[in-house]
């Protein structure tokens, strides 16, 4: 059952009533309706954005969907007031800014006792728009596109998957999660036809562009990029931008800083680090653990290689090169959207715009 509230009114106080819903629970966190946040694509962006417009800032947008979750993980439990400490503590931010955050929606509380659980779900999922269904295309049925068709908690969050529209004449035509791989020929009319809200584009880099002006030109004011490349679009387009690559490289980042700070006694002989207990358990204690990296070859724990060539856990893999030398699918046709599942290393070096996480 959605859990998503009724339009309007204030849902009843009973647990577990119907009226109870907000964007539901999941993994990471909830998206923002096309009313709500969302950043404002970095070209072409001059305008107020509809949550600006009511007079709520676009870190506050970024950070009720967090709230939203913190709170159906307190209604779960069966808390029916919250105090600002607690929620804030639940979400990760402090209590001052929580207040604040709130109050852009007219909510402040009651002086010891705190918030309405329930009702506090109604005024955050009202101002995320999730109080009605949003009908997403995907566009792009490779492994990313099956993934996303495939995944169950949009439709607890608001978020309907109308349709997936794909180049591949081996695609176009099965089915995906109930749905119809439409050709990405119909994509206007498929828009068209579903109402279309939400443009979900999970294409190679190089088409990416070409996908969002045919989702512009058909009245798609939103859009979701996972592709590796900066979109420029329009004015009144809110395009949110998902690079798993970037988040990759921020973690890296902090990985190696970590790693400088790791002193001698830390490492053995051959300059890796010592196994650390994992609740009592060393790690290397049982029989090998293997490991394998795409372009890479499979190694045991103990650096010996799977493939019999005497190559060390030691040796350097180069990650990048595996990932560009998988190529299109045989027989895939010129602009296939789903005929690479990534881009080439040189196309997570663009800059970031508006990266969701």
């Amino acid at each position: 059952m959605s859990r998503r509230p009724a339009a309007a009114g204030r849902p009843a106080a009973t647990r577990g009533s119907a009226s109870r819903g907000g964007a539901g629970r999941g993994a990471g966190q909830a998206a923002a309706g096309p009313a709500g946040a969302g950043h404002r694509a970095a070209h072409g962006a001059d305008g107020a954005t509809p949550a600006i417009a009511h007079g709520i800032p676009d870190a506050t947008v970024a950070r009720l969907p967090v709230y939203l979750r913190a709170l159906y993980a307190l209604a779960d439990r069966g808390v029916a007031t919250v105090s600002s400490e607690e929620l804030a503590a639940a979400a990760g931010v402090n209590s001052a800014k929580l207040r604040k955050d709130l109050s852009h929606l007219g909510s402040y509380g009651t002086r010891g006792v705190g918030y309405d659980v329930d009702y506090l779900v109604y005024q955050v999922s009202r101002e995320l728009g999730l109080t009605q269904d949003w009908p997403v295309l995907i566009v792009g049925a490779g492994n990313l596109g099956r993934a996303l068709a495939n995944y169950g908690g949009f439709a607890s969050r608001g978020f309907r998957i109308a349709a997936l529209v794909d180049t591949d004449a081996a695609v176009v035509g099965t089915q995906i999660a109930g749905h119809t791989v439409r050709s990405a020929a119909d994509m206007e009319d498929v828009i068209q036809r579903f109402g279309v809200a939400i443009g979900v584009v999970a294409t190679p880099a190089k088409v990416a562009q070409n996908v969002a002006d045919r989702l512009v030109g058909a009245g798609v004011t939103s859009i979701l990029n996972f592709a590796p490349v900066v979109l420029n679009v329009p004015s009144g387009v809110e395009v949110r931008k998902v690079d798993l690559s970037i988040e990759l490289q921020i973690l890296a980042f902090h990985a190696q800083r970590r790693g400088a700070a790791v002193g001698p006694a830390d490492r053995k002989r051959d300059g890796r680090l010592a196994g650390r207990r994992i609740d009592g358990v060393p790690r290397t204690t049982s029989a090998p653990v293997t490991h394998s990296v795409p372009g890479g070859v499979a190694v045991r724990a103990d650096g010996q290689d799977l493939d019999g060539a005497g190559q060390s856990a030691a040796a350097r893999v180069d990650v990048a090169a595996g990932l560009a030398a998988t190529g299109p699918r045989p027989g895939a046709p010129a602009g296939d959207y789903a005929a690479h599942d990534h881009g080439t290393p040189a196309d997570y070096e663009t800059g970031v715009q508006a990266v969701g996480t």
